[in-house]
């Protein structure tokens, strides 16, 4: 079901991907800027764009897609990697969107966003990063060189308990609740006002569709993607990247922003007073911010 909302801001639309059912939403008309794909998080959907596309439309033909496996796409049992991820987004730009689009990803979908543009460089005009997810590879060496034997026997461990689904189920019904990711959401926004009844329906929904859980499982059990270093060394578009500063997750954003500009020294980056989802936490500061840049 669409809610009101959605259906002002933006209708649902359904794309056939590899006999995949897809749901995207557009909005805006199309003009001599580059179209804007928008690309959710884990756990969030096409909802999670509301504030912007509500304003970016004015300015820009808009497009936000549902991951597979997430939102109102298809629940899919397959196996889930980033590399399916970036095939999706690059095969929506080329059949649905028609001309190289601006991605914009939030958390994994920032990581996809900027996979996508490495590896697939005819379908994206640049990058546009909120609090991406993933690592370089100094940060990978790192964690392996700390790991004590005890710690690598328990990651074994927990391995193979997220191969087995009873496990992978559990773990989704313990956070699959309101309650749960109110209170999440509330450790990662900065702006409390704005983890609204609303917004937890936006995440609670999707996660009641037949397959959910199986998705979880899987999701878990996908492999690393690339790190970070090795996906911008092929990227040549434009690349700007809005920090979140208070962000509790993936440590601090300032000296991920450092390694940003070691690995791509063209990069632009803005540091907001947000959290992890920058584009919902403070929406009209990150939509004036990609406004201006993309200007």
């Amino acid at each position: 079901m669409t809610i009101a909302l959605s259906l002002e801001v933006a209708p649902s639309q359904y794309w056939t991907w590899r006999e995949f059912k897809i749901h995207y939403v557009q909005a805006g008309t199309r003009n001599d800027r580059p179209p804007l794909l928008l690309v959710h998080g884990f756990g969030a959907s096409t909802d999670h764009w509301k504030k912007n596309i509500a304003v970016l439309k004015n300015d820009f033909e808009v497009y936000a897609i549902d991951l597979l496996g997430f939102g109102r796409s298809q629940k899919a049992d397959t196996a889930y990697s980033s590399d399916l991820w970036c095939e999706q987004l690059s095969d929506f730009v080329k059949e649905i969107i028609g001309r190289p689009a601006m991605i914009v990803g939030n958390s994994i979908g920032g990581y996809a966003a900027l996979a996508t543009a490495s590896r697939f460089p005819d379908q994206a005009a640049g990058a546009i990063l909120l609090n991406p997810a993933g690592g370089f590879s100094e940060d990978y060496a790192r964690q392996e060189e700390k790991k004590t034997p005890i710690q690598q026997g328990m990651g074994s461990v927990m391995k193979g308990l997220l191969e087995q689904d009873w496990f992978g189920w559990a773990i989704f019904k313990f956070v699959q609740n309101k309650k749960y990711i109110r209170k999440t959401l509330l450790q990662v926004y900065v702006n409390k006002d704005e983890v609204t009844d609303e917004l937890i329906d936006d995440i609670y929904r999707p996660a009641c569709d037949e397959g959910a859980s199986k998705v979880f499982s899987l999701v878990f059990r996908s492999p690393k993607g690339k790190p970070m270093d090795a996906l911008l060394e092929t990227m040549t578009q434009p690349l700007y990247i809005i920090w979140g500063e208070k962000d509790p997750w993936i440590g601090d954003p300032v000296v991920r922003g450092d390694r940003f500009k070691t690995h791509y020294p063209s990069v632009k980056q803005a540091y907001i007073n947000a959290g992890h989802c920058p584009h919902d936490d403070a929406p009209a500061e990150v939509n004036r911010l990609i406004c201006e840049w993309l200007a």
